[in-house]
């Protein structure tokens, strides 16, 4: 079922859902720090929470926003616009983008604060090194190929599940833990905790998840074509990430 939503119940979707999935980073991270003293463990607790979550969040306001929840989904959609096939113009994408950096900070304040900590505060976390950058790149080119390759084969209701299912893989092949997601990063800023990352680690990861963008498009591109217009009309692409995010192309977003 599609909901033709106006651009300001949309952006509230994104604030909302964007709010959520870091609640559930988040605070899946603390409490898995909280009951075992082994990374290991808390790591697939934290990561399996995650994809869930991302799931549950995906299906629910698909229909409304498409469930970017993420500003590289919202600029790989703008993109595929500009070039021909469905998404957002670039006042929505502006609105979107917004929406999700305010919902992220909200979400990570709102999970210190359920937790008993002094929100408010930031990550001493420091996440540096070429490698975890390197890591960044991949992970984020993952989640684009992933959903725009679904799309471009015309299986887009696959992508809430498998953008889930990578997000949760990526957490683990990836030596960055796999962000890729810049609203995200920016919201895990303000959480001193196990999935925190310190502010002055924030350029270099937001910039290689800008540059995973880049090559994930590229690499959908070279593989699959072009997007192209459907007969239908533009429709708004889904996605998001990160625990990062996650998509479902076939939602229309039509205000």
């Amino acid at each position: 079922m599609t909901i033709h939503a106006s651009l300001p119940r949309r952006a509230v979707a994104e604030l909302v859902g964007t709010a959520g999935l870091l609640v559930v980073v988040i605070g899946s991270g603390i409490q898995a720090e909280g009951l075992s003293r082994d990374t290991g463990v808390a790591l697939v607790a934290n990561s399996l929470a995650s994809a869930i979550g991302l799931g549950l969040i995906i299906t629910l306001l698909g229909p409304l926003s498409g469930a970017h929840l993420n500003p590289v989904v919202t600029l790989t959609s703008w993109w595929a616009r500009r070039t021909g096939g469905s998404g957002l113009g670039g006042r929505e994408a502006l609105v979107y983008t917004t929406a999700q950096t305010a919902g992220a900070i909200g979400g990570a304040v709102l999970a210190e604060a359920m937790f008993g900590r002094l929100p408010g505060g930031f990550s001493t976390q420091i996440r540096g090194g070429g490698h975890l950058l390197i890591g960044e790149v991949v992970a984020t080119a993952g989640l684009v190929l992933v959903i725009q390759g679904l799309e471009r084969i015309g299986r887009p209701r696959l992508i809430p599940a498998a953008v889930a299912a990578y997000i949760a893989s990526a957490i683990w092949f990836t030596s960055s833990g796999s962000f890729a997601n810049p609203a995200g990063t920016v919201g895990r800023a303000f959480s001193d905790s196990f999935t925190g990352i310190a502010p002055q680690s924030l350029p270099g990861f937001v910039a290689a998840q800008l540059v995973g963008a880049v090559v994930g498009l590229t690499l959908a591109a070279l593989l699959y074509g072009s997007a192209r217009r459907g007969v239908n009309g533009p429709r708004a692409v889904v996605v998001t990430a990160g625990t990062a995010a996650s998509a479902n192309a076939s939602y229309e977003a039509i205000g």
